[in-house]
Formats: C-alpha cells, structure tokens, sequence
C-alpha cells in the first residue's frame, strides 16, 4: 500500500473519531445546560411560593388575632351597627343588626343565625310568629347578606392592620425562619430538587438577621435570591439567598449516561493514534533495515571479492607466483579478513549492548592526554586529505573514569565521521576543545565538513541510520557508528548533542561527570 493511501486512511479515520468525541462532548454540555436552566427554574418557583406562604402566614395570624379581638369587644358592647349592603359601619353602645322592618338582633344572635342558614332560628319565629313562611325567608336573606357585610368589614380591618402595624416590625420577628427553611425544603422537593442547601436571610440593605445552622460558603459562587414582602416598602423588605453546595455533581448526574461512551471513544481514539505510530515506526524500521541490508551486502561484498580473487590466484597454476606475489596475496587476504571481521563485530557490539550484557573496565584517564594522543594518531590521515588538526586544552580539572578502550573507539569514531563526510576534493579541518563547566568536564570536536540537515540531526544516533545520499556507495558504514558513539557515552553518564549545518560543518559536544578527587 503507498505511503499517501496509509496517511490518507488515517486522517479520514482519525478525523471521524475527532468530530464523533467532539460531537459527544457537545451534547453533554448541550444537556448540562437545559438540566441547569430547569434548576434555575425549579429553585426560582420554588422560592417565590416559599415566600408566598410566608405572606399568607402572617396574613392568617393577623386575621385570627384580629377576628377573636373584634368578638370579644363585641360581646363587651362595643359593637357596630351594619346598615344594608353598602358596607357602611356606625359604632353604637349596643352591637345590633337592623332589618328591613326595623327588626333589631344583638351579635350572639346574628351569629347563631347565620351558622345554619337553612334552618329558622327560635328567637325569630318568636319574634316574627304573626308572619308567613314567604315574609321569615325574606328576612332571613337580609340577615345573610348583612352577615356578609359583617365578615367584609372585619377582613377590612385587618388588611388595615396588617398594613400600619406589621410592616413595622423588624424582619426577625415577622419570619419564622423555621417555618420559612421547611416551606422551602418542601418547595424544592415538590420541584424535583433534593439535594442540601443553605441559605441567609438580609434586609435590603444587606445587613443579615439570619442564617441556617449548618452554613458554609461552599458553592456560593451561584445563588438565587427571593425579595419577602414585595409589596412592603423597599426598607422593609427582606432578601432570603440561597445556594447549593452539590449542584454540579446534581447538574451533570443527568448526563453521566454518556461518559462511558465518551470513555470508549477516546480509547478508540488513541488506540488508532497508536496503531498509526507503531505502522509509521515499522514502516521506518522497515526502511532503516532495507538500507542496512543493503549497505552491509556492498560493505562485505568487497573484502570477500578480495579475498576470493586472492584465493584464485594462489590456487591458478598459470599464475606464476614468486615470494613477493605470495606475500602480497596473504597480505591481502589477512587485511581484507580483518577488515570483514572488524564489520561483524561492529553488529555484535551492538547486539550485546541492546542485552545489556556489556562490562566495562574503567580506570582513572586524564581527558586532555587522552585527546591529544587520539589526535597525534589521527594526523596523518587528516594531513593526507590537505586538512589539520586543531586542540584546544582549555580543562582544568580533567580527570575522567572510563573504559578506555571503548571512550576511544567513541572518540575515534568522531573523528572517523569528520573525515567521511568532508567536502570532496576539499582538506578538512578539525578543532578539538576542552573545557570545565561547572561540575562537568566538557569536550567538542567540529570539522568544516558537508554538514547535516536539521530534520536528519536528531536522527543520526539511531541504530542503522545513515543521511541518504541517494543510491551512491562512496562512504562506507552500517549506520552504527554514531549509536555505539552515543551508547557509550551514555552508559558513562555522559550526554552528546550533535549542532550542524548543511554545507558549513558539524559540530558535536560532549559532557562527563568529572572525577573527584576524593
């Protein structure tokens, strides 16, 4: 399958996954927030009726205050006198009702009337003994209609009372605030709501004359407010605020049905993410291990073509062989196996590192020495190309402890790659520096040489990788050298970065801890 189809599949396929999560998770909030408008709602209703039922309390304890006062000057004889149904009101010595044909009944007797409209009471039939059933109706309806107005004028009265004398009392003795917490509480459960609350109750100017037993400022960042007696004036109102500790958890309970589901999608979302990668690094591996295949059959194909066609010749009896062609031909061969078993241990080496079977035998090395006798042995063949060697010994404190035979083969394989990868029919130069920083002993080595491109630099300490040069062969290698490099400094817990550009040089830069002296 071609590169573009795979990446193709996958962003149509992770694109999907994407806007299915998204579209999940707008739906939630989507329901999240209806759920908490039908809260607001819920608790608004519910404290708008709470507060009505205060009203309607203290409205029905004025009344029966006010009703048993009216009787009892009643039955003192300080009554009223109701005349017709104009709702007209005379105060007299005696409380009596007048009928149409004068006909005069004290309180007690009105109110004994009017208990059982059906029935004629005895004082009346005493009274009226010379009339007709037709004339007793009549009078009796009047007494009805009188009792009305009666009833009319006491309500009036008490409007006016509740009107002068209760918005006079401060708020904390016209709420019961006992009575207000269980209005609410049962409010808020006929809406639906069960869930703890705590509330305040303030004047309207803020000053607070109470708040409930169990009070906490938690979840008061969203409350709801309820005005008490409205219709009072604004100095004599009262505010009750309430707020609910628990209501996110109660919001998002609606929508805790789909989290499972939002769940499943994100793990298939990342198991895709997943799968992907592990398809792009194979397909990578499967790269890095054609081209290494490929490099380790051109880099083995010339020694043994060596050592075959001197194999053939010392086996050719037409070949006339004197001691100078027979020493040649072993040197030949001798070198060409060395240099086929130098390639094998190169992968071995790796191999055993990868286990982790690897054993150094570390001794105490002075850095700089160490430096400048790698660099007096590699002169020559820098010299051979017209190039040079430069050192900088900068380090003070240069005592490092490591394996040597294998920092040198890191440090030789540095400067290996300098010499690679110059500029063709160009001298290369390489600079050599030492310096302490801090508690760290720090070397560099550059070159000048054809440099690397920054999207391959973080690349070149992976095993088997090589910069592609197209399908030419002219520097030879595996690809293992800078990831044995790497490896080794790090196994001496040291640290190497590699700075290149394209055309100018690298450079790399390594850190070691420095050996103390005690």
């Amino acid at each position: 399958m071609k590169k573009t189809t795979i990446w193709t599949i996958a962003f149509v396929m992770g694109f999907s996954f994407l806007g299915l999560l998204l579209l999940q998770l707008s739906y939630i909030e989507e329901m999240a927030k209806m759920k908490k408008e039908q809260f607001d709602e819920s608790v608004t209703r519910s404290l708008y009726q709470a507060s009505r039922n205060l009203e309607m309390n203290e409205t029905l304890r004025y009344l029966e205050k006010d009703v048993n006062e009216v009787e009892r000057r009643a039955f003192k004889q300080d009554s009223v006198i109701v005349n017709g149904l104009d709702g007209s009101i005379q105060h007299a010595h005696q409380f009596a009702v007048s009928s149409d044909d004068g006909t005069t009944y004290s309180a007690f007797e009105l109110k004994t009337f009017t208990t059982k409209p059906a029935s004629i009471p005895k004082a009346m039939i005493m009274r009226t003994d010379k009339r007709s059933n037709s004339e007793a109706t009549k009078s009796l309806q009047e007494i009805v209609r009188n009792r009305y107005v009666y009833q009319k004028a006491l309500l009036d009265e008490v409007v006016y009372n509740i009107l002068y004398t209760a918005s006079d009392k401060p708020l904390k003795e016209r709420v019961n605030f006992k009575l207000l917490d269980q209005d609410i509480r049962n409010e808020l459960l006929n809406n639906g709501i069960n869930i703890p609350y705590h509330f305040t109750v303030t004047t309207a100017d803020g000053r607070e004359v109470y708040r409930c037993p169990d009070y906490t400022d938690e979840g008061d960042e969203i409350s709801y407010t309820q005005t008490l007696f409205r219709n009072d004036p604004s100095s004599k109102m009262g505010i009750v605020k309430i707020h609910f500790p628990d209501m996110s958890s109660y919001i998002f309970s609606s929508v805790r049905f789909m989290i499972p589901a939002v769940i499943f999608t994100l793990v298939l979302l990342i198991t895709f993410i997943f799968t992907i990668v592990v398809i792009y690094r194979q397909k990578r591996y499967t790269e890095i291990k054609n081209d290494f295949i490929n490099n380790m059959t051109h880099e083995l194909k010339t020694p043994i073509s060596s050592i075959s066609l001197a194999a053939q010749m010392l086996n050719d009896d037409a070949v006339v062989k004197s001691p100078q062609m027979q020493k040649h031909l072993g040197g030949v061969i001798n070198d060409e196996s060395k240099r086929l078993r130098f390639l094998v241990e190169k992968v071995l080496q790796m191999s055993m590192f990868d286990r982790k079977t690897a054993s150094f035998k570390k001794k105490d090395l002075d850095l700089n020495e160490l430096l400048e006798q790698i660099a007096g042995s590699f002169s020559l063949r820098v010299e051979h190309t017209g190039g040079k060697i430069y050192t900088e010994i900068e380090a003070v404190d240069s005592a490092i402890y490591v394996d040597e035979v294998h920092f040198q083969n890191a440090i030789t394989n540095l400067l290996d790659n300098a010499v690679k990868y110059r500029k063709p029919d160009q001298p290369v130069n390489i600079n050599i520096r030492t310096w302490n920083e801090a508690d760290r002993l720090c070397f560099s080595i550059s070159d000048n040489g054809l440099g690397i491109k920054r999207e391959n630099v973080k690349k070149i300490f992976d095993k088997f990788y090589r910069v592609h040069t197209g399908n030419v062969h002219d520097v030879k290698g595996f690809g293992l050298g800078l990831a044995y490099v790497k490896k080794i400094i790090n196994l001496h817990d040291g640290d190497i970065k590699c700075e290149s550009e394209l055309g100018k040089g690298t450079k790399f830069t390594v850190s070691l801890p420095m050996l103390k002296e005690d």
